[in-house]
């Protein structure tokens, strides 16, 4: 089983952040061209195979594929899927870095769902931390809750952001009690299996016709997130929730670039402010959790 590194954890969740901000990017674009079930299944079905790559090369594939705990990664492949229908449904509507600010609702319920049933404890320095960013997504989310730009559209999009941050919550909780007993790519096996299947079935409701520089999209969303979803398991399985749900925040700088390159959407002095106050906050968690603590060797504690 994955050994507690925090300072690991750190690195795999930046490549985890930065991949699954690249597929967030790529359904914002392909929303409109293709149907919802349709993207689920695209970003399912392709990464499947980062995945069993993974799991072949660490040697777990065999084990990956048997499980005692059958109904726990149903329920979580269930909450998986909503999490993952109603984040495309909140990028279909709203800019990557609002969409993306909403998601990280998600930490705050995380943390309080560990407390209460996980039984982690929570230190002064990581609640402030993770207060910090929450007040941080806020800033950033000011304009366009109070300014006239806010319309139909846009308020299904917050509604599905917030929906999807509270789902995900749960399913965070699901994730780290099922890594105590089963490898984290075989979560993410089962989790791409199951979605892969249920956005199959949506074919009955219609899809759109798929031209190349669509299905080029969809093919890179699909890679992108099998990678970025290893990544963060692996993250989730060396580090407590809470460490993991403050330095979460720090996505949102990457969100806030892709708007600017893909979208022509420049940063205004709330998304600054929002994104320094989240930087801050990272680093008030992290700090909190000793992920920068140097380790004390066998030797110098021996004198």
């Amino acid at each position: 089983m994955p050994v507690h590194n925090p300072r690991l954890a750190l690195v795999l969740a930046t490549g985890g952040l930065l991949c699954l901000i690249a597929m967030s990017a790529i359904i914002h674009a392909a929303a409109d061209r293709a149907a919802l079930g349709q993207l689920i299944f695209w970003r399912s079905a392709v990464a499947l195979p980062p995945i069993i790559a993974y799991l072949a090369v660490r040697g777990q594939l065999a084990i990956s594929i048997r499980t005692k705990r059958p109904g726990k990664h149903l329920v979580r492949g269930i909450l998986g899927c909503v999490v993952m229908a109603l984040n495309f449904t909140a990028l279909a509507h709203l800019s990557v870095g609002v969409a993306t600010a909403l998601s990280y609702l998600t930490p705050i319920l995380a943390m309080c769902a560990a407390m209460v049933l996980l039984k982690e404890r929570i230190s002064a320095l990581v609640m402030l931390g993770v207060i910090a960013g929450f007040a941080g997504v806020l800033v950033m989310l000011f304009p366009a809750l109070a300014g006239s730009e806010v319309h139909e559209g846009a308020l299904i999009g917050i509604a599905a952001g917030v929906g999807m941050a509270a789902t995900n919550a749960l399913s965070r909780v699901q994730v780290k009690d099922l890594t105590r007993t089963d490898p984290p790519a075989s979560i993410a096996l089962s989790f791409g299996v199951l979605s892969t299947l249920l956005g199959a079935v949506t074919v009955v409701f219609g899809w759109a016709p798929l031209d190349n520089p669509t299905l080029f999209l969809l093919i890179a969303a699909g890679l992108l997130g099998g990678m970025g979803h290893v990544f963060m398991m692996e993250a989730v399985a060396r580090a407590p929730v809470s460490l993991l749900a403050g330095y979460e925040y720090t996505g949102i700088v990457w969100a806030f670039f892709f708007d600017a390159v893909l979208l022509g959407i420049h940063l205004d002095a709330w998304n600054v402010a929002g994104a320094c106050v989240i930087v801050v906050a990272a680093l008030l968690v992290a700090i909190g959790q000793g992920a920068f603590r140097r380790p004390i060797s066998a030797t110098a504690g021996s004198s």
